[in-house]
């Protein structure tokens, strides 16, 4: 034994980098682990129960998740954790909710884990009557809010009660200038299958392409759920361009349209308006007896949206994204109410495939000036991100990498509006922030697009589904406190794959010795997670 692997009972694997099979343990590792740290030398990864339930649900068995950890380690598996992966992994589906003529039961393995659950405090007024030592019954409206307390008890449950056909469509992929990639059909094929999870696909691997896929899998009426307007004018553009539906079939339900369609395309923002207390448009996801629903982005799913999404399980549920990170720590939500995970391709798979552009990473440090070191020192700890993330010893910075690509289309991309007024004044970049309406918007995007212009400014609005295949560089001013679903989307805007075949590269340029800093760290750990190499200089090297 003499892998990379150092496997500890306490659930955390350290991974040593410069081992010449760390590349291939992190990609499989990475079916069932968590990245947590990751300095130069050794990344710590952490095992846990929704990591393992998720890859169990993907149909990695608890065999071969063990395995992996014996293959590479340098040293024996503790026992402990061999026993406790085979046991946290054998939990999932010992609970199964299923459907008979007399509507929804639960389906316990054993009368020990029925009496568990129905002797649970939260679920107890959730469920119906017991028929049998192993059977207890379940109303409809209970379906996902069940699923929600039985993982929180440790109990997932494998939900195979069906789903409703909803309207019928008909739809076709229009094959005549381009086929479905491997992994698209493999995810594809997965999630129709169960019906209800996860895909995870890099940006620019061709997420939308699996929900159209999905869609025609399907046959019937789909609800897509997006970011924003701008992402509904893509999928709508896609579809058009890849199934033999017309604008005629699609319909746009946003703040601006009111339109329902055989597909129908709506706004986050829209679902979760309140008018009077009340959702205002929740009739929407009755409208028209949906066969499946779409959550694009749904590591970004706002929480009023989970709360809908546990009426919604008798529909066919998909939910597509790039990491399944969340911040706000609900990815048991995204497993009981959307689905777990079905797919998961690595990005450097993708990248080796040709489908995503190879990209470099490079973090930029920048020296604070001695009257802002001076200002950051007596600010309050709220302040001090701001001020570090906003300096003005990051403009130089900024001009200089534009200038090192002189042939490249760059993004520019920030966090604070007045910064983005400071860079855009001072720089004399065009920029797209919230405040820029969507027909503008569009027409910046598309000069960006032909090469009209070179170089674009734009806020957090452009982090999610904004197709820009040409840019190859993107530098990075200012963002959410390190956050990782960020880095997701921010990297996944130069990753298209590129007609010459260049590299993308993706700068952060962070003020040196301040919060930023540390913060900065949680964007390393995703993107070594990923498979890149992520370089640090200081501005100097520049």
């Amino acid at each position: 034994m003499n892998g990379p692997l150092i496997v500890q009972s306490d659930r955390t694997v350290l991974l040593e980098v410069g081992h010449e099979q760390a590349t291939d343990a992190r990609h499989a590792l990475a079916v069932f682990a968590e990245l947590e740290r990751a300095p130069e030398h050794i990344h710590t990864y952490r095992i846990t129960r929704l990591g393992l339930w998720n890859a169990r649900a993907a149909g990695h068995t608890a065999e071969e998740m063990l395995a992996t950890l014996e293959t590479y380690s340098k040293f024996p598996v503790p026992q402990v954790v061999a026993t406790d992966i085979a046991d946290t992994v054998s939990r999932y589906g010992r609970i199964v909710v299923e459907r008979d003529a007399d509507g929804l039961y639960l389906e316990a393995q054993s009368p020990q884990i029925l009496a568990e659950v129905v002797r649970t405090t939260k679920l107890a007024p959730l469920l119906g009557a017991v028929t049998s030592e192993t059977v207890v019954r379940l109303n409809d409206w209970a379906r996902g809010i069940v699923k929600q307390e039985l993982l929180g008890i440790g109990w997932p449950a494998e939900d195979r009660a069906g789903f409703t056909e909803g309207t019928p469509m008909t739809v076709a992929l229009d094959n005549a200038t381009w086929d479905l990639r491997g992994y698209q059909r493999e995810a594809i094929d997965l999630f129709d299958k169960s019906g209800a999870g996860v895909v995870v696909l890099p940006c620019g691997a061709g997420k939308t392409v699996v929900g159209i896929g999905a869609m025609v899998e399907g046959q019937s009426s789909t609800l897509i759920l997006v970011t924003n307007s701008v992402s509904a004018r893509q999928w709508r553009d896609e579809i058009i361009a890849r199934t033999t539906l017309t604008a005629e079939d699609i319909g746009e339900y946003s703040g601006e349209k009111k339109e329902i369609k055989p597909v129908t395309i709506a706004t986050y923002h829209i679902l979760t308006a309140k008018r009077r207390g009340s959702f205002a448009h929740l009739p929407l996801l009755d409208a028209n007896n949906w066969g499946l629903i779409i959550y694009d982005e749904v590591h970004l799913l706002p929480a009023p949206v989970f709360k809908l999404t546990a009426d919604l399980q008798a529909r066919r549920r998909l939910g597509l994204t790039a990491t399944l990170v969340r911040e706000d720590g609900k990815e048991g939500d995204v497993f009981s109410l959307i689905g777990p995970k079905r797919f998961d391709a690595p990005w450097k798979e993708i990248e080796a495939q040709g489908f995503i552009a190879p990209a470099r990473c490079v973090e930029v440090r920048v020296l604070l000036e001695s009257d802002e070191r001076m200002e950051y020192a007596v600010a309050s700890e709220r302040q001090r991100f701001r001020i570090a993330a906003t300096s003005p010893a990051k403009r130089p910075i900024i001009s200089r990498l534009i200038a090192q690509h002189p042939d490249d289309q760059i993004l520019v991309i920030a966090q604070y509006l007045d910064q983005i007024d400071d860079v855009s004044d001072t720089l004399e970049l065009p920029t797209i922030t919230g405040a820029t309406p969507v027909d503008e918007r569009e027409v910046l995007y598309d000069k960006f697009r032909t090469g009209e212009i070179r170089v674009l400014l734009v806020s957090k609005v452009a982090n999610f589904s904004v197709d820009l295949p040409d840019a190859s560089v993107a530098i990075q001013i200012s963002g959410s406190f390190g956050s990782r679903q960020e880095e997701a989307q921010r990297l996944g805007r130069i990753l298209r794959p590129k007609s010459d075949g260049r590299s993308a590269v993706f700068y952060t340029v962070v003020a040196r010795d301040t919060v930023e800093q540390d913060f900065a760290q949680n964007r390393q750990r995703f993107l070594t997670e990923q498979g890149y190499a992520y370089e640090i200089v200081d501005e100097g090297a520049i």
